[in-house]
């Protein structure tokens, strides 16, 4: 192109425009009451702001993947290695990890803010993310691999809400994960540690709003633990003391789900039901001093049950009732031996 005079005008012109133009991004102006509008300089943008805010916008716009790609330039950019944003877009990545449902991902980048950065206002936000998968996990979500979602990761999930508990104890997060871990193990028949769970939980959020939940689910997670009067029985005493407590605390909802008199009743049964079997059982092997023992237990602890007078019956049959009531008389004690009296 051939410079002329009026060419080179020209671009003097759009030179200036362009001058003009960054000054007015560079400045903005103020009313002043006094003197009019005033002229203040501004900061320039921030450009590792500026990718984070891109990032944060493209994962709203449901277009994770470019976030994503993103935020690995960001990341990975030297320059900003030692940046105060570093933490926030960590979990920016992992948000877009998870949004394109690369959930396990995601894990790796939450737990990287999470150890690198505790001190960071992002903490909270990965704990929250890493419950929200948790939960996923326990609900049945697989890990996924290529477009398969092929192994379970529900130990994962478990884990994830413990961890939750460990780092934010007594908050409402803490609070949420611990019911929930509890419920799940209750669902799942896994009854022990669904019992334990709702202990802990209990103890650790005696004012929580699921209380009530938390103390009916216990009663039940401890009488099914029971399998029979060829099993330990002292659960049941356990039950009985819970759901006296539970009465206690709650007698409208202990009579409209069954948890009364009735219930401890047919608990009692059930006990005394175990000791007879145990006592049989010691018969059955020979031991006729055992028997005795656990059926004087019986007769003693659950006067009135099926069991105990069935015990009763037995005691009779052996003879062992009347040797009970037979008195012995005491010896009389003489004066101690000389060499054994004290000085």
């Amino acid at each position: 192109m051939r410079s002329t005079p009026a060419t080179r005008s020209l671009l003097c012109a759009i030179a200036a425009t362009l001058t003009g133009i960054a000054q007015a991004q560079a400045e903005r102006a103020t009313l002043d009451p006094t003197q009019g509008w005033q002229t203040t300089e501004t900061q320039p943008t921030d450009p590792a702001r500026a990718a984070l805010d891109e990032a944060r916008q493209l994962i709203a716009d449901n277009q994770p993947r470019k976030a994503w790609d993103l935020l690995d330039d960001w990341l990975d950019n030297d320059a900003f290695s030692a940046s105060v944003h570093r933490p926030e877009a960590l979990r920016l990545r992992g948000d877009a990890k998870f949004a394109s449902g690369r959930d396990f991902k995601a894990l790796y980048d939450y737990e990287e803010l999470l150890r690198t950065y505790p001190e960071s206002s992002e903490y909270v936000k990965a704990v929250e993310r890493e419950v929200e998968i948790g939960k996923l996990y326990l609900a049945g979500l697989r890990k996924r691999f290529l477009w398969f979602r092929y192994e379970s990761l529900t130990t994962i999930g478990e884990e994830l809400l413990i961890r939750a508990q460990e780092r934010m104890p007594g908050s409402l997060l803490a609070e949420s994960a611990a019911i929930h871990l509890a419920d799940y193990y209750f669902d799942k028949r896994q009854l022990e540690l669904a019992s334990d769970m709702y202990d802990i939980f209990l103890k650790t959020y005696p004012n929580s709003p699921h209380r009530m939940h938390a103390m009916q689910r216990r009663v039940y997670s401890n009488i099914a633990r029971f399998k029979g009067p060829k099993y330990d029985g002292s659960i049941l005493l356990e039950s009985r003391l819970l759901i006296e407590q539970f009465a206690r605390s709650y007698p409208a909802e202990a009579e409209r789900a069954g948890l009364t008199n009735a219930l401890v009743v047919r608990l009692e049964e059930s006990a005394a039901a175990q000791q007879l079997e145990s006592a049989k059982w010691y018969m059955r092997v020979g031991d006729g001093p055992a028997a005795r023992f656990v059926l004087t237990r019986l007769i003693r602890d659950h006067t009135g049950t099926v069991a105990a007078t069935e015990g009763l019956q037995i005691m009779q049959d052996q003879g062992w009732l009347e040797d009970q009531t037979r008195t012995i008389e005491p010896e009389p004690v003489g004066p101690m031996p000389e060499a054994e009296v004290a000085p």
